[in-house]
Order: C-alpha cells, then structure tokens, then sequence
C-alpha cells in the first residue's frame, strides 16, 4: 500500500497528509499482521522497500522543496541507505540474511514520519526534527551493524 501512497505524496500535493498517515497506519498494521498471523517470505522482502520506497519519494519532495539541505535529506536517510548499501553487498557475495527489526530503526521510521509531518504542516521544527532523526538514525545504523557482526561470529 506504501508504493501507491508514495506516488500519491509526489504527484498529489493537496493529498500529502493523508497520504502520509495511511502510509505510517499501513507500517504500524503490517507489523500487527506480521506479528499476529507470520511473515511471509515475501512480506519480509516487499515490506522494506516499500517503507524505503515511501520514504525517498517524500524526502526527495522535501528535498525539492529546499526547506531541508541536500545533507539533511541524507541525515534522515541515513538508515535506510545504509540498509540498501548492505543488501547490495550481501547479495553480491551471496550471504544473505535477514537483521530482525531493532528499537533503533523503528524510532528512526517514527521520527522520519514526524519531520515528514513537519514539513507537511511548515512547522519551525522540520530542521531540528531532521537532525534528531539524523543523529537516531546513525546510532541505529551503529546497532545494526553491531548486531550484524556478533551474528556473523556466531556462523562462522
């Protein structure tokens, strides 16, 4: 559902809002779903690209807006770049494997959603919640990557 609403938020300016609570609904009912029913393997694939989806195509409307610098945008991102730079590096050495969803990135995606709502609203607060969400973001890409490694340990 976020890929459509990612479309939404791009090219429907007068629907932004309501696109972005239906987006952060749908994330908070699909963990619901996952949690309750089990993840199909599917899921577990589809469900990161549609929140990363989601989140380039608003934050490149942001972007575009100029309200937030090029290095905000990255900041807020931080996150999810990381995540898509180790898929492409496991998937290249065909070491592939899942990090169970950790605090750190579920804040970061609570924060992305606030500064979205932020700029959404043309709060005072869209660049201090940027560089909040920055600096989360950045511990959260240190946690996974610690827990990253402890797991790479323990199969070896």
């Amino acid at each position: 559902m976020r890929i459509p609403l990612a479309a939404v938020f791009v090219l429907a300016p007068q629907w932004r809002l309501v696109a972005l609570v239906a987006a952060g609904a749908s994330d908070v009912l699909d963990g619901i779903v996952a949690r309750r029913v089990g993840a199909s393997r599917l899921g577990v694939f589809l469900d990161p690209v549609a929140d990363k989806l989601f989140a380039v195509a608003a934050f490149g409307v942001v972007a575009m807006s100029g309200r937030l610098a090029w290095y905000e945008i990255v900041a807020v991102l931080a996150r999810d770049i990381a995540a898509v730079v180790a898929f492409i590096i496991t998937a290249m050495r065909h070491h592939q494997r899942a990090i169970s969803a950790r605090a750190g990135g579920k804040v970061v995606t609570a924060l992305q959603m606030a500064t979205l709502l932020a700029f959404q609203l043309n709060s005072a607060a869209l660049k201090p919640l940027a560089w909040i969400t920055g600096a989360v973001a950045i511990g959260a890409v240190w946690d996974y990557y610690r827990v990253d490694r402890s797991a790479s340990r323990l199969h070896r």
